[in-house]
């Protein structure tokens, strides 16, 4: 019998990655998350802005970044502003205020492009780990004390797990 337990954490771990990645992508509504792919060059080392501050949605179109150190003010709104995240923050005395425009159709089309490249990401990686056990499993064929009744119920196993985790 084959051990899963690897297969099983690879799949999680590809879930999991999905759902960062899905986290990422910007709705019409505010979430912090927005903001997790945002390096800060502050102190000599590179940070992100959870590290730096406490972020904050006061409202559903609206994030407020308040620093714990005022002095890196503009270091967190030149890093927003690399980041390529289409944001305009605006530093307002002590913290920095971001408006989310409401989504426009161009812009939901494109979200909705995003996230179908992502999901069919997600299907390629565990395609691509079901087929590395499979080849696994089939190469256990012919070993003394693994017959093909063994080598069946192991890839019936595998598609079982495949099935829970899609």
């Amino acid at each position: 019998m084959f051990n899963f337990q690897e297969f099983k954490a690879t799949l999680q771990k590809i879930i999991e990655h999905t759902r960062n990645e899905l986290s990422t992508l910007r709705t019409g509504k505010a979430s912090v998350t927005i903001l997790d792919p945002v390096r800060v060059q502050v102190y000599g080392t590179s940070m992100a802005i959870g590290e730096l501050a406490n972020i904050s949605t006061p409202d559903l179109n609206m994030i407020v970044i308040d620093p714990w150190d005022k002095n890196i003010l503009e270091d967190i709104e030149k890093a927003i502003n690399k980041a390529s995240l289409n944001l305009n923050p605006v530093v307002d005395k002590q913290i920095i205020r971001i408006i989310i425009p409401p989504l426009t159709e161009e812009r939901r089309k494109e979200m909705v492009k995003q996230l179908h490249q992502k999901i069919e990401s997600a299907k390629v990686m565990m395609r691509t780990a079901r087929a590395d056990i499979k080849n696994e499993v089939e190469e256990q064929e012919g070993q003394s004390g693994v017959s093909e009744d063994d080598i069946y119920r192991d890839l019936e196993e595998m598609e079982k797990i495949m099935d829970e985790h899609e």
